[in-house]
């Protein structure tokens, strides 16, 4: 399965609100709060890499409060 970890910037306050929604969301594995340049971590799962691409470039993204991600998509060796 097709995994990423996506590192969250988010509005002044808002970060609580923007961790429960991660965690409600089906893909979403883990979500983790952070001290540092980014407020939170998210480890994302999908079924194929279509589908992972799709969900990180709309739905991450959309997440009110969230104001810039960046992804890791994690590869096999």
């Amino acid at each position: 399965m097709p995994e990423a970890f996506v590192l969250l910037k988010t509005l002044p306050a808002r970060e609580r609100e923007v961790y429960q929604t991660l965690s409600n969301h089906d893909s979403v594995v883990e979500v983790h709060a952070l001290y540092g340049e980014f407020d939170l971590l998210a480890r994302v799962s999908s079924k194929d890499s279509k589908k992972l691409s799709s969900m990180l470039m709309s739905d991450f993204r959309q997440i009110d409060g969230v104001k810039d991600t960046q992804t890791l998509i994690a590869v096999e060796y």
